[in-house]
């Protein structure tokens, strides 16, 4: 190896957790393509490697596979549309926009990650996925049940929400008792599924936070730490965990 790749790779020897990021199908423009893509803001990446984890992307192709979930140490179910409310037993309101291919390969995905203790961070939407997969529901459209949009972000971008954890929660230990949390979403728990539990409100109730109380690491957010590049201890308590679990698989 010469000086140029051992600037690259310092810690070569050292063995990071890999640490799954699901993306979006979608057609996207670079260079002189315009071509179908595996997509994802490349903050999640980001927040990977700064946390210490190798990420994987994982395009939407069909229903997840038990030999994909094996050579992961770590998940991070990532936002993006609304969940389909047919898994909830809801008809649709007007303004929820799914993304069935997404659906399909997430939540068998994340089916798969419980079945062997895979640590999960899930966030905004990873979140509804987690409380719907588990046999709760969610509320389409927020503004119309606390009477603002707020949580709502803006177009490309983020509105900022006062977050309480609840004391003595595995998010307060990681993220504190107060986060601003940078939020998108106009969607959020409404009947929170058995085995989670509200660990984070915002002010008008919405639940902002939730998690198992026992057990492997599952913690979900409905706010996006993908884009504050100033606080990764979310992310790093995920590859802490991670790292736990490559351990104890390999020993």
């Amino acid at each position: 190896m010469d000086s140029k790749d051992s600037e690259v790779l310092p810690d070569a020897g050292v063995s990071h957790p890999l640490i799954g990021l699901p993306t979006y199908a979608e057609s996207a423009r670079f260079g002189s393509w315009q071509v179908d893509s595996a997509v994802l803001h490349f903050s999640y990446v980001q927040m990977v490697v700064e946390a210490g984890g190798i990420p994987v992307l994982l395009p939407p192709v069909g229903v997840a596979r038990p030999e994909l979930v094996a050579r992961l140490d770590g998940l991070v179910l990532t936002g993006g549309a609304d969940v389909g409310p047919d898994r909830y037993g809801a008809p649709a309101h007007p303004l929820t926009y799914t993304r069935p291919d997404r659906d399909d390969s997430e939540f068998r995905l994340f089916e798969l990650a419980r079945a062997v203790d895979l640590p999960i961070l899930a966030v905004c939407r990873g979140l509804q996925v987690v409380n719907v997969a588990m046999g709760g529901s969610l509320i389409q459209h927020l503004p119309e049940v606390v009477g603002h949009a707020e949580h709502s972000g803006t177009e490309g971008g983020f509105t900022t929400t006062q977050v309480t954890t609840v004391p003595g929660s595995r998010v307060a230990a990681i993220a504190g008792a107060d986060v601003k949390a940078n939020c998108h979403h106009h969607q959020a728990i409404d009947r929170l599924a058995n085995g989670l539990i509200a660990t984070a409100h915002a002010a008008d109730g919405t639940i902002e936070a939730a998690e198992a109380p026992d057990g492997p690491f599952l913690v979900g957010v409905q706010w996006h730490p993908e884009v504050d590049a100033l606080d990764r201890r979310l992310t790093r308590a995920l590859v802490a965990a991670a790292e736990d679990y490559r351990r104890e698989r390999m020993s």
